[in-house]
C-alpha cells in the first residue's frame, strides 16, 4: 500500500560495488537446452544489464535485488546495498522486500481461483457479496470493474478520515473492516465502466469479497491458497513491528529534506499490508509465482488465459524512458490484475509498485519465451523501472 501516491561484471565477480556489495548469480549456458536459442549477450553476467545495475548501485542510486530467469533457470542475480543501514545488514538473495502494489497480483489470483470454483462471478455486482453500500454502488460496481480499475474508486489513503482511523487499527481484522467501512462512505469519481483510475480501494474490496465467500481472513486464504500453492516459502504479510525487528527484511530508504538517507518505516501508519499492497517477498519467490501463473499451474489453463488476457485497452506511452532504456509497447491492456503488453511481438504481463518512502518494485513475465524479470528495491525513485526497461529491450531485440 502506498503511503504517498506513486504510479508509476562477469559471473563470480567479487567486490563491493556498493555499501552492500554484490551477490553473484548462476548463469545459464550461452545456448540453453530448451531449444529457445542463445541467451542474448546483454543479459548474461558481465553484459549490458549487469553493468547498468552495477553502475546504478555504485552511484548509490540502486539498493535491492534483481533476478533474471529463463524457464526457471537463473541467468543473472544480483543484490546491492543495505537492507538495514543502522545495523549494517546487506541486501542479499534471501532479503524480503515490501512489494507495494505488486501485491495486487496475489489478490487477483485469489479471486480467479474463487471464480474458477464458481464462488465468485466477474459480472456480479459488489452488493452481491458486500452490504452497506449505496444502491448505485452496490448494483453498479462489479467484480470486473474492481479488477480492472474501472469502478470509479481511487486511493484508500485519500478517503476522508483515513489517517485518523488507521492510527487506531492494531489487528488484521480491524484493518480490513476499517478500510471497507471508509470505502462504503466514498463516492466513486465516475460511473462504473466509463473510465480507468488506479484503485487501491477496488483491490481492498476484492480482498473483502475473498473473506466473505470463503469465511476465512484474506491473509489466511492468500497464505494457504496462493503463497503455499506456489511454493513461496518466504512470502508473507508482516506487521510493522515485525518489519522493524527482522534482520532479513529491507528497510525502505528515501532522501530527507537535507539530502540524507531516512528510514521510511516511520512513515507507514498501518499495522499490516492489505489486498492492495505490501506483502513481503524475495525475488526468487516472486519469480516462481510468475512462472507458475504463466504456465497455468495456479489456475486451470482456461482461467489462466482469462486472467492474463487484455480487458481494457490502454494508451501506450509510445516512447522509451528518458535514460534510453526500454522499448515502447505495441499494445497495452489492463488484465485481471496485471498489465499486459505486446512488446516486439511478445506478450508479457507485468506490474509495478512503489512509493516515495522507499519502495520500488517491478515484476514482468514473458510466458511464451519463459523470461522472468524481478527487481525489488528499498530505494524510492525510477531506477527499478529503468532496470526492467533495459531488460525488456534486450529480451525484445535479442542483443
Amino acid at each position: 500500500m502506498a503511503t504517498r501516491s506513486s504510479r508509476r561484471a562477469v559471473l563470480g565477480l567479487l567486490g563491493a560495488a556498493s555499501a552492500g556489495g554484490l551477490v553473484a548469480g548462476t548463469a545459464v549456458p550461452a545456448v540453453a537446452d530448451d531449444n529457445s536459442g542463445p541467451v542474448p549477450e546483454g543479459l548474461l553476467p558481465g553484459g549490458e544489464l549487469d553493468r547498468y545495475v552495477a553502475d546504478k548501485a555504485a552511484a548509490d542510486e540502486f539498493s535491492g535485488s534483481m533476478l533474471l530467469t529463463r524457464r526457471g533457470r537463473t541467468v543473472l542475480a544480483r543484490s546491492y546495498g543495505m537492507a538495514d543501514r543502522q545495523r549494517s545488514v546487506a541486501n542479499g538473495p534471501g532479503t524480503l522486500f515490501a512489494l507495494a502494489s505488486v501485491t495486487k497480483l496475489f489478490t487477483a489470483v485469489a479471486v480467479a481461483q474463487l471464480a474458477q470454483q464458481r464462488k465468485v462471478t466477474y459480472g456480479a455486482s459488489l452488493g452481491s457479496y458486500l452490504d452497506g453500500f449505496p444502491s448505485s454502488v452496490a448494483d453498479g460496481v462489479t467484480v470486473h470493474h474492481l479488477l480492472t480499475h474501472t469502478s470509479g474508486f481511487g486511493d484508500t489513503r485519500a478517503l476522508p478520515g483515513y489517517e485518523a482511523a488507521e492510527a487506531g487499527w492494531t489487528t488484521q481484522e480491524q484493518t480490513m473492516n476499517g478500510i471497507t467501512d471508509l470505502i462504503r462512505e466514498a463516492e466513486p469519481s465516475f460511473a462504473p465502466g466509463t473510465g480507468w483510475f488506479y484503485s487501491n480501494a477496488g483491490y481492498h474490496l476484492l480482498g473483502a469479497i475473498v473473506e466473505k465467500v470463503t469465511g476465512m481472513s484474506y491473509y489466511d486464504y492468500v497464505r494457504q491458497y496462493v503463497f503455499t500453492a506456489a511454493g513461496m516459502t518466504d512470502t508473507r504479510f508482516l506487521t510493522r513491528p515485525e518489519w522493524q525487528a527482522g534482520r532479513n527484511i529491507a528497510h525502505p530508504y528515501h532522501r530527507d529534506a537535507q539530502g540524507q538517507w531516512a528510514d521510511g518505516i516511520t512513515q507507514f501508519g498501518y499495522v499490516v499490508g492489505t489486498p492492495a499492497g505490501d506483502a513481503f517477498t524475495t525475488c526468487a519467490d516472486l519469480d516462481r509465482f510468475g512462472r507458475l501463473l504463466g504456465q497455468g499451474k495456479l489456475l486451470d489453463p482456461d482461467w489462466t488465459a482469462l486472467t492474463l488476457s487484455g480487458k481494457v485497452p490502454m494508451v501506450p506511452a509510445g516512447t522509451a524512458p528518458a535514460d534510453g532504456t526500454g522499448v515502447p509497447a505495441q499494445a497495452l491492456f489492463q488484465c485481471y490484475g496485471p498489465m499486459g503488453a505486446l512488446v516486439a511481438g511478445q506478450w508479457a504481463f507485468n506490474h509495478g509498485g512503489g512509493n516515495s518512502n522507499g519502495i520500488s518494485t517491478s515484476f514482468e513475465v514473458y510466458p511464451e519465451t519463459g523470461w522472468g524479470v524481478m527487481v525489488l528495491s528499498n530505494y524510492a525513485g525510477d531506477v527499478v523501472q529503468s532496470v526492467s526497461g533495459l531488460a525488456r529491450e534486450l529480451i525484445a531485440t535479442g542483443r
